[in-house]
């Protein structure tokens, strides 16, 4: 197996950390190799790995299916998770800090589970998303329940213009008084990508402001396009 532990230790994080204050988004190349991702898109028939099914149209979220993760998480999606918050909860923190908010988050993703736990959520948000022809995302943010992490992240399983054409993936920022300024990325297989989950502060000329983002992605025109997503919060169902 991966040592992923390591892969993440080693990342760029001060460089993540000026990209997630600048865009509300950071890159990271070739985190998962071509062996692994085939593994996870193989295994997403095996039923013995989730706890829930969504058929995405019947709740007008778009056209796919994703599928979420049962406790306990396999040790390389629970490394992955554990490793990945680690690094971000102090930003996380400063966050709510620059916006007055009083909440802070623990140091270990344990006690932050804890925490979820505290509020009724108990329920794995890791989730494995599956999308042919026609599948789309529509812009939303992955809340579940009173608390949540202000960052969250996507593993991209599937190559672009081999495996599927389309499917871009889609932020869109929104600042007082001002039109939505969309991101459009096309990551490659094996990246993780990091994005802000509900609100990030931008420094105005009054103090920082909340900035609301979405995310989505748009329609596949041809082939098979999996992700695997990475929340920190637990949900309520």
């Amino acid at each position: 197996m991966e040592n992923i532990a390591d892969q993440i230790r080693n990342l760029d994080w001060e460089l993540a950390f000026e990209n997630l204050n600048s865009t509300g988004h950071q890159l990271f190349k070739s985190v998962f190799s071509n062996e692994v991702c085939n593994a996870l898109i193989d295994g997403y028939d095996n039923s013995r790995l989730y706890r829930k099914t969504i058929v995405m149209e019947r709740y007008r979220f778009g056209l796919g299916e994703y599928k979420y993760m049962k406790y306990p998480l396999p040790e390389l999606i629970e490394t992955l998770r554990r490793s990945v918050y680690e690094r971000l909860s102090p930003l996380a923190n400063r966050w709510m800090e620059a916006l007055k908010i009083d909440q802070r988050f623990p140091n270990s993703h344990t006690d932050f589970k804890l925490l979820c736990q505290d509020n009724g959520q108990t329920k794995p948000t890791v989730l494995i998303l599956k999308y042919g022809p026609g599948g789309h995302n529509t812009l939303h943010q992955d809340l579940y329940g009173d608390v949540f992490f202000p960052i969250q992240a996507v593993i991209f399983l599937s190559e672009p213009k081999e495996d599927y054409t389309g499917g871009e993936f889609v932020l869109t920022e929104q600042t007082p008084r001002a039109q939505s300024r969309p991101i459009v990325l096309q990551p490659k297989k094996g990246d993780m990508l990091l994005f802000t989950t509900n609100f990030r502060p931008v420094k105005g000329s009054k103090g920082y402001y909340r900035s609301n983002m979405k995310h989505g992605f748009s329609e596949v025109h041809h082939g098979s396009r999996y992700t695997l997503g990475i929340i920190f919060h637990d949900a309520i169902s």
